[in-house]
Formats: structure tokens, sequence, C-alpha cells
């Protein structure tokens, strides 16, 4: 197994220009990687498993489209280094989609919490998702973001359970307004293995 890299520097940083041509054929890569790190929980949320590559993909975006130069650099890797697998958990982003902005707006009402209720559950095993502590996720009012930022802290012994192959993985929440749970596709499953690599 390769071994993984857990963290952007600002070395990894391609100049603006390289990275401008490169960028079309990169998007292709990358989306063919989220494409295997992607599951639907529900009828409207996606769970978005993320890796030094999808990181080192929105790194780039993000000072492609703002032209922030060196300066902007530190910023990005401040706000996304955190959410690259650090070799003994998942990452997940998770987004909460509805078109029209009225219904968004009664379920995100309806969906206070859900971030701290979120589970992946596989052979006899529950592993609690802990929301990244940058801020919270959820208003005073009882309002949940429409975006989520989740961390799968695994022991030694889940991790050897969850890489094993054919391990059925349950992805879900337990929150009384949305207790909707996945089954996970075996390749899902087989891609987040290597964000366990040493």
């Amino acid at each position: 197994m390769p071994v993984a890299k857990r963290e952007i520097t600002p070395a990894d940083i391609l100049p603006a220009a390289e990275y401008a041509r490169i960028r079309r054929e990169h998007r292709k890569h990358v989306t063919a990687i989220k494409r295997l790190r992607r599951l639907a929980v529900g009828p409207f949320t996606t769970w978005h498993f993320e890796s030094y590559e999808t990181m080192w993909h929105q790194v780039h975006e993000m000072l492609f489209i703002e032209k922030g130069g060196a300066e902007q650099v530190p910023d990005e890797l401040q706000a996304y280094n955190p959410l690259i697998p650090k070799g003994r958990e998942l990452v997940v982003t998770i987004m909460i989609e509805i078109d029209d902005p009225v219904r968004r707006a009664q379920a995100l009402a309806r969906l206070g919490g859900i971030e701290e209720t979120a589970f992946l559950r596989f052979a006899g095993q529950t592993v609690a998702g802990v929301p990244e502590p940058d801020q919270d996720r959820t208003t005073a009012d009882g309002k949940a973001s429409a975006v989520q930022f989740l961390h799968f802290p695994f022991t030694a012994d889940q991790v050897a359970a969850f890489v094993r192959p054919g391990t059925e993985v349950l992805a879900g929440f337990a929150h009384p307004e949305y207790g909707h749970i996945a089954v996970m596709p075996e390749s899902v499953r087989a891609a987040l293995t290597q964000d366990f690599a040493p």
C-alpha cells in the first residue's frame, strides 16, 4: 500500500500558469476520483469523502479563481489541510442539497444538530462523526448549515475491519428529522481504504 500524503505544503503548490495549463485534464482526473468517494444518504444529503488529492485540487481551484497569489496560499492551506485524513480517520464534507430555496430553508430549520448524529456502522462497530471544530454548524435558533465537515476517528481494530474486502458499511444519521441510512457500495469502501495507508 503506498504511503499517503497527509498535508499540502507550499512546495506542493504549482505556479498559477502551470496549473492553468493542466487544469482541464486535472479536473477530469479529480472528477473520476470523487466519483468513487461520494455517497448519497437519504433524499438530499451527499457525503464527499475527502483526500489529499481532493484538497490539493480545492486549494488550486481557490487560487485560480481568486488570484490571490502567494499571499493567499497560507490561508488556503490553513482552511483545507485539516480536511485531509491523517491516517486513522475518514473525513467527510456533507452537502445538504435542495434546489428550491423555500424547501431548503424549511429543511435546514428542522435539521439543527444533524452534524452530531452522523455515523458509520460496520462489523458490529459504530464510528460517530466528530464535527470540524472551526465553527458551529448549527445556529442558535436551530438551523443547520447546508455544508458540514466531519471526522470519523477509527481505532486500529476498526481500521482492520473496514479495510477487509466485502465488509458491509452503513452510513447514516440518527437525527429525528432525518434518520436515513445508506449502504456504501463496495467500490467506495475499497477506494476509502487508501485513507488508512501508513
